[in-house]
């Protein structure tokens, strides 16, 4: 998933802070709320709905250039999350999913948390994805 500023982003800003900030700030605000839209009961109890911050869940990689961030979020870095891809990618070409991805406020002035964005993932088909 790639999202991209509509507008310069503040440097004092949550959004700015985290951009700039240490891997350490990132992974310590870095959040992911799923949603099984549509799908198998057991699916959706295994993911839930509660949010995650993927930082402290998962091993995150961090590249920062002078015009992005890139965010690259192993999942087979924990063996729960692995369990529940698995689960999921049996399930995949059923399933509706939303995910939320936005970054953690910790403070009452950084308030509101800044949604990086959202995604749909409408029954998906991995054997119709591109291979690179």
């Amino acid at each position: 998933m790639y999202y991209a500023a509509e507008k310069p982003v503040n440097k004092d800003s949550l959004l700015g802070r985290f951009i700039d900030g240490t891997d350490a700030f990132r992974d310590a605000r870095f959040k992911l709320i799923p949603s099984i839209v549509e799908g198998y009961w057991m699916v959706k109890r295994a993911v839930g709905t509660r949010a995650c911050l993927l930082g402290k869940a998962v091993t995150c990689s961090y590249l920062r250039q002078d015009n992005f961030l890139e965010i690259d979020v192993d999942i087979g870095s924990s063996s729960v999350a692995r369990s529940i891809i698995g689960l999921v990618l049996g399930y995949v070409t059923s399933i509706v999913v939303d995910l939320g991805i936005l970054i953690e406020a910790k403070e009452e002035k950084e308030l509101p948390e800044y949604i990086l964005g959202t995604v749909r993932l409408n029954r998906v088909n991995p054997e119709a994805a591109a291979q690179i």
